[in-house]
């Protein structure tokens, strides 16, 4: 056989051999990540649902979904371990260093800085003023009859 043959099954098989390595490395890291929860931390799950773990056992988890209602998963179905910060971010919307908001924006302004006046024309001097007034009496260009291209009627 030629080597020119061969070559494209040679990089279908390296292909499906990389494809496979990275799977394997990601299905490692999440059970790694499984193994290493405790009970009190916060997960979300490949559903999205956010919960504290109660209790581990060996294929399944217990989690509180709502204080006093537990629901028991699957470990597999643990998609994400949060640190507690994260957790209560989200969950909770609360953060350790926690941001003050003010109630009104008079807070946000600057008092010493300036005020501008936005009644003045801050537009340049040299730009020709728009006439927006309303023509009574009819353009050149506009038929005297009212009618305009495409009407029916129209000449």
């Amino acid at each position: 056989m030629n080597l020119v043959t061969l070559l494209p099954f040679i990089v279908l098989i390296g292909a499906m051999f990389l494809m496979t390595r990275s799977a394997k490395k990601k299905q490692q890291q999440a059970a790694q990540m499984r193994d290493h929860m405790t009970a009190g931390t916060g997960v979300r799950t490949i559903g999205g649902m956010y919960a504290t773990v109660k209790e581990i056992g060996d294929d399944t988890v217990t989690l509180e979904v709502a204080p006093g209602v537990h629901a028991i998963y699957a470990k597999n179905a643990i998609g994400a371990v949060l640190d507690d910060d994260e957790y209560n971010r989200i969950v909770h919307g609360t953060t350790t260093d926690e941001l003050t908001v003010p109630d009104d924006a008079s807070s946000l302004t600057d008092s010493e800085s300036p005020k501008t006046d936005l009644s003045k024309d801050s537009g340049s001097q040299d730009a020709p003023k728009l006439d927006l007034s309303k023509d009574d009496e009819p353009k050149d260009d506009e038929p005297k009859d009212g009618k305009t291209d495409g009407e029916a009627g129209a000449k």
